[in-house]
């Protein structure tokens, strides 16, 4: 059965140093939860705490109403996936994925069945009875996965799964990843410093940052209404421009980059702005759109230059002020504005986020944000 995983202020020191300094979340129980966060922000030190690989200083892990801070790791009723795969050289993959039958002691007249149940499930069927040396990197980490689903655990735990993997196959197995979750239901705790990788596979993701969450939420929500500007800048490429909020009668001005925007009456509402107040503008590339001609919402620029991706075209520009700003957009056979071009950046201002200057608080209340605050 799947279970909820309730983080009550845990704290992890190695020695003098905190690594974690008191950290609360709750994990719903099937769910699909993303540790994310630069190497060394504590993430895994996290996931270890839930394995009982590490310590706990101080504060309570449960699952469900248990409280597990003293309960041996082999008895927590949890599956680990690894970086490293881990899976044994010298068993072949339909004997790895038994191995934890029978350490179970599952019945042995069925272990053959359920081994292959999970090895059907995670398409190694054709290499059951192969050695894992014969096996790419991603058909192992299906073995992996395969082994740790086999004994129905409460919780499976996974640490960085697939940065081992090139390009192709870890798009290929996050994807595998996320509908084996799904079909299965099991509660999911998955440690990644990829973005891209916790957007695709997460119900829910974590941002973490020096052992202290800065943000949880969908997708969606971090993307589109980060909590502040380390959120916005780990989660995607962002532009941050400074400028300043000024009230004028009953309407609100954004002065950015020499420029005077008048900002729309339910975007100026749903902002915490009660005085004028120096702000951060944090624009993301495709919210930026470049034009010939001025518009009530853009601002001048020049082209420094530009990289052609394929599907679009990224350009480096400079504003007015001096700040270097990227905008990225869709591309055609003979669309692109040379080097030294002057030219206009439109500013999609619904889909800009307003910073404290200090870059802590998002001035978007919460339900423009479209989730709760953590």
């Amino acid at each position: 059965m799947s279970v909820t995983i309730k983080i009550n202020d845990v704290v992890k020191r190695f020695g003098d140093v905190t690594v974690i300094p008191g950290l609360t979340t709750e994990i719903k129980e099937s769910e699909f939860f993303t540790l994310l966060g630069p190497s060394g922000c504590g993430k895994t030190t996290l996931l270890r705490m839930i394995a009982g690989f590490n310590s706990i200083e101080d504060g309570d892990i449960y699952f469900n109403d248990q409280r597990i801070n003293d309960v041996d790791p082999a008895k927590r009723s949890i599956g680990m996936v690894f970086q490293n795969y881990a899976i044994f050289p010298h068993l072949s993959v339909r004997k790895n994925v038994e191995f934890g039958l029978k350490n179970i002691k599952f019945p042995r007249k069925d272990i053959h069945d359920r081994a292959q149940k999970y090895i059907d499930l995670v398409h190694v069927d054709k290499w059951a009875d192969q050695m894992p040396d014969n096996l790419s990197g991603g058909q192992q980490q299906r073995v992996a996965l395969a082994r740790a689903l086999v004994t129905s655990p409460d919780v499976l735990l996974m640490d960085e799964p697939l940065s081992n993997l090139d390009a192709k196959l870890r798009v290929e197995m996050r994807e595998v990843i996320r509908e084996i979750q799904q079909s299965v239901g099991i509660t999911t705790v998955y440690v990644t410093h990829d973005q891209e990788e916790a957007m695709a596979v997460s119900d829910r993701i974590a941002v973490m940052k020096e052992g202290v969450i800065q943000q949880i939420g969908t997708p969606r929500e971090l993307y589109h209404r980060p909590a502040n500007t380390f959120v916005a800048g780990f989660i995607g490429r962002t532009n941050e421009v400074s400028g300043t909020l000024e009230h004028v009668g009953d309407r609100l001005k954004l002065h950015l980059a020499n420029q005077t925007i008048d900002l729309p009456q339910p975007f100026a509402q749903s902002l915490i702005a009660t005085k004028d107040e120096g702000v951060i503008a944090s624009i993301r590339p495709e919210h930026l759109e470049i034009t010939p001609e001025p518009t009530s919402t853009s601002v001048p620029a020049v082209v420094e230059h530009s990289v052609y991706l394929g599907a679009s075209i990224r350009y480096f520009l400079r504003l007015e002020d001096g700040t270097a700003i990227e905008a990225e957009q869709e591309s055609d056979l003979d669309d692109s504005y040379a080097d030294g071009a002057k030219v206009n950046v439109d500013i999609k201002i619904n889909k800009v986020n307003l910073f404290s200057a200090d870059g802590s608080t998002n001035l978007l209340t919460v339900a423009a944000r479209g989730g709760e605050e953590n």
